[in-house]
């Protein structure tokens, strides 16, 4: 089991937990099972093009995800998903 960690931000915009637990061996394989959990989330933390979306980052225990673009990211020994929004500004 992964335990995925929302920030207070996105729970602020999507009724999403603060944090859940999930079975899944790829990154691409954990958002759709969140979305299935919580139908509608991946299109906050997806691109159309299938692409995490810029302003997001997952985490994978403390490591940043390296395929951005399809997500093929193992999660073998991953103990928790962290979802982050970057910020940005001036």
């Amino acid at each position: 089991m992964i335990e995925v960690c929302f920030p207070p931000h996105l729970r602020r915009h999507f009724p999403l937990p603060a944090a859940c637990h999930i079975e899944a061996d790829t990154a691409a394989a954990a958002v759709a099972e969140l979305d299935r959990l919580f139908p509608g989330v991946a299109a906050w933390l997806i691109h159309e093009n299938g692409a995490l979306r810029q302003h997001v980052n997952l985490f994978l225990d403390e490591q940043f995800l390296r395929d951005r673009e399809r997500l093929t990211d193992s999660l073998v020994g991953v103990k928790k998903l962290h979802v982050m929004q970057a910020l940005s500004g001036g």
